[in-house]
């Protein structure tokens, strides 16, 4: 009996220690993760929540292959600009401006402010409405109550502590994969339409395409990781008093974990959430959503009250996370335009100009949720101005790392950038830049 018990214990204290260790490892893990996995979630945002369910409610299955053909692409992309904002401390405007005349910066920088103005607006209609599906009232005053959260919690919590809570944030996006599963989805026509997909040069499933580009591949979502892996990097090297950013680090293992991880879970529950519709409202003949809220919405009733009760909360959840993206990501651009110092790590009273930005985008974007302009034009407005301002700065990304011009350094010196990239990362970059062009290029044709 002694021997059992002495083997009964010594196991327990095996699994003990087993348990321990992964949860160790789950721990290290999550601490690594960061601005990939917060970038990756805010781009399913409301506004992209609405044109995945208009995809999934239009055309069914159809485009669910999209969603891993964009991957690659998303995460070369997105990569790319974690390193420039890592290794230079500073962020994609800053760098871009080292590689295209400055009237031509300020005209990019500004269709990003009021593409991500018009988002903002957009996410925040959609989460007040939301809000009026579950508990009543009125939509435009919840909308106006989401915004002027966001911008309080922005100014008056510093950028350690509000990543944080950004990414435990990110864990909404899992009702989307919960409510896959509370309705019926044909798994096997699902992997048909994802692996053997059908083209068609239908006009309107080319611009759904194009729209589904376009929400995946957004131009804030540059701007914004680069700017966050900066401000990581100017608060690693004030903790750890690092070397110069010019030397060989282990940053890009990090940031390639990171935004893998972020990436794929985005697309993951882009996934989903074209299937769910798809197999419901498409395959009861709705084929017509002008907002995500409609589509938690036209949910109730043939899916049941738990799908639409995930579906709604997602909204909410999801727009708390991408609006003050969408404000800081302009705020951080214009900032670095005009040479204002701006930092979500600053308190207001140091960068009065970045946090006044931040203000007037997210202001503006909730005041417009109370004129009546239909959702739809605002979502496609946006999608249009992204689609055409990605191009240019995606390929002044792929000239700030390709090191053919020198760029000043952090001391006012000239330098040049040698960021140590795989080969592979700047050929799918180069493809991706090619990728959007004939996106925007398939855009105006199917206008026209």
């Amino acid at each position: 009996m002694l021997v059992g018990a002495e083997y009964a214990a010594a196991m327990a204290i095996k699994d003990g220690a087993s348990m321990t260790s992964r949860a160790r490892s789950l721990r290290t893990l999550w601490t690594a993760l960061g601005p990939g996995l917060i970038t990756g979630a805010a781009d399913d945002d409301p506004s992209g929540i609405a044109t995945y369910s208009q995809a999934g409610a239009q055309f069914g299955f159809a485009l669910t292959w999209t969603m891993f053909l964009t991957l690659p692409f998303m995460v070369a992309i997105q990569t790319i600009s974690a390193c420039i904002g890592w290794q230079t401390r500073r962020g994609l405007a800053w760098n871009i401006a080292q590689r295209l005349p400055r009237p031509v910066l300020c005209g990019l920088v500004a269709l990003l402010v009021v593409a991500n103005t018009i988002n903002i607006a957009a996410d925040l209609a959609a989460m007040g409405e939301a809000v009026r599906l579950v508990a009543g009232g009125v939509a435009v005053v919840y909308a106006l109550a989401f915004g002027v959260v966001c911008l309080i919690a922005q100014i008056i919590v510093p950028y350690h502590r509000y990543a944080g809570y950004l990414k435990f944030l990110t864990l909404v996006l899992l009702v989307y994969v919960a409510t896959a599963f509370v309705v019926h989805i044909p798994w096997g026509t699902v992997a048909v339409s994802t692996f053997v997909p059908r083209l068609s040069l239908d006009r309107d499933f080319i611009l759904m395409i194009v729209a589904v580009f376009g929400t995946t591949i957004s131009p804030y979502l540059f701007f914004w990781q680069a700017s966050q892996e900066a401000e990581e990097s100017r608060l690693s090297h004030r903790r750890r008093h690092q070397a110069p950013p010019s030397s060989p680090d282990d940053f890009y293992a990090r940031i390639a974990v990171d935004t893998w991880i972020g990436m794929t879970a985005s697309n993951l529950v882009a996934f989903f959430i074209i299937i769910t519709t798809a197999a419901t409202l498409n395959a009861h003949g709705i084929t017509k959503i002008d907002t995500a809220a409609q589509a938690a919405e036209a949910l109730r009733p043939i899916a049941g009250e738990l799908a639409f009760a995930l579906f709604a909360a997602g909204i909410i959840g999801t727009g708390l996370l991408a609006v003050p993206v969408l404000a800081a990501s302009a705020a951080y651009a214009v900032a670095e335009m005009l040479g204002v110092r701006g930092s979500l790590e600053l308190p207001a009273r140091r960068a009065v100009g970045f946090y006044t930005i931040v203000g007037i985008a997210t202001i503006v974007g909730a005041a417009l949720t109370a004129v009546r302009i239909d959702p739809i034009t605002m979502l496609f407005w946006t999608a249009v101005i992204n689609g055409v301002v990605a191009v240019p700065i995606m390929v002044a990304m792929m000239l700030v790392i390709s090191g053919r011009a020198a760029a000043t350094g952090m001391s006012g010196a000239p330098t040049r950038l040698n960021l140590v990239l795989p080969a592979w990362l700047k050929v799918v970059g180069w493809v991706a830049c090619a990728l959007m062009a004939v996106t925007v290029a398939l855009s105006a044709w199917s206008s026209l």
